[in-house]
């Protein structure tokens, strides 16, 4: 079956924090036997910052930040047996749900996909004549990236047919355990870009208690925190590309986790930097959300903060011994359950279920 994937960008992760999510998900899906197309704007300095070429296993199109682009890209649903229109695609994004939906054969399966499910979900609220809130009586399903049953219940309360959550996973074919680099030597490392709703909470987990804790030393990865006040055991290293992620994750004594505001409210909405850092074997510390031990069970796969004191605690009584052990259990527990290959059997289901209901109802 032919699928036509309109998203942010799977060539690149700059300012993209779906691009893992995609390329996992999709590559697993391909390996099904799906055709894949992913259409991509070139917006946000993306396509200048790309960290993978086009993969053999997808098509993909870059179109041009134009309204005359997308109607053309849009128009090419038409050739697709299940067309996904995901959130956050970063240019007109409700003319573009409107222009594929309007372009899709109606025999074709059309999906929402929704990786911000919080925020999408507190535009709808405020307005009723959002455009995803029209379109929602034409799609045949919506799938999220995390949420669990709140997310399901907002969803089918406004109108859904059916919504699944498919979570976030592993790619063990780009994360995975590797050597140390002494560029990313620290006690505690956080990679997060600046968001408005993380800020606040980057400052309680970690800069607060780099500030308690002097002589411990903490590495900051992400963009946008050049101007952020920090004490000076913090190494802030700007954007590190996703080839390093792997040395990032392993080589400081832990790495944390700090969800955003909005998901750590909702719960079930592991990011994808947990797996990425579980499937390196690190030593995972997160910020309490409800349903982790749905993921990693805790104390014993990944260790669990409530606030900043929880932060300083934890590191003060962490051993490189358990350190390592908390990331080999992560990282076997991950590879039995939470790779993309799992995710991917499980909405090869959901295509194929669908459509055989749309086949029986023609």
């Amino acid at each position: 079956m032919k699928i036509a994937f309109y998203g942010s960008s799977l060539l690149s992760a700059y300012w993209n924090g779906a691009a893992t999510y995609y390329r996992g998900l999709l590559r697993a899906l391909a390996q099904r036997g799906y055709q894949i197309t992913f259409y991509e704007p070139d917006v946000y300095q993306r396509q200048q910052n790309r960290d993978i070429d086009p993969p053999e296993w997808c098509n993909v199109v870059v179109y041009q930040g134009t309204v005359e682009a997308l109607k053309n890209v849009a128009a090419e649903a038409a050739l697709a047996d299940i067309v996904v229109k995901a959130s956050g695609v970063g240019f007109e994004d409700d003319l573009l749900l409107q222009q594929v939906m309007k372009a899709t054969r109606p025999e074709a399966l059309k999906i929402f996909w929704d990786v911000d499910a919080p925020a999408t979900l507190a535009e709808l609220k405020e307005s009723s004549e959002h455009p995803l809130r029209k379109a929602l009586a034409d799609l045949d399903l919506v799938l999220t990236y995390g949420g669990g049953d709140p997310v399901v219940a907002a969803y089918r309360a406004i109108g859904a047919a059916s919504c699944v959550p498919i979570y976030n996973a592993l790619d063990p074919e780009t994360h995975h355990p590797v050597a140390s680099d002494r560029r990313f030597e620290a006690d505690l490392g956080f990679l997060g870009n600046r968001l408005p709703d993380r800020e606040a909470r980057v400052e309680t987990f970690f800069l607060q208690p780099a500030a308690n804790s002097s002589d411990l030393r903490f590495l900051l990865g992400g963009s946008g925190w050049q101007d952020k006040p920090m004490t000076p055991n913090v190494n802030y290293i700007g954007h590190v590309s996703t080839r390093d992620h792997n040395a990032f994750n392993v080589t400081p004594k832990a790495v944390l986790n700090i969800s955003r505001e909005s998901m750590a409210q909702n719960g079930f909405s592991p990011a994808t930097r947990v797996f990425e850092a579980a499937g390196a074997g690190a030593c995972l510390i997160t910020d309490h959300w409800e349903g982790i031990d749905h993921f990693l069970k805790p104390d014993e796969e990944i260790l669990v903060a409530r606030d900043g004191r929880d932060v300083q605690d934890i590191l003060a009584s962490l051993t490189i011994e358990r350190a390592a052990d908390i990331g080999r259990s992560a990282l076997q527990r991950v590879l039995r359950e939470h790779t993309y290959q799992h995710r991917a059997v499980e909405v090869d289901r959901l295509f194929r279920s669908h459509s055989g209901r749309k086949e029986a109802a023609e």
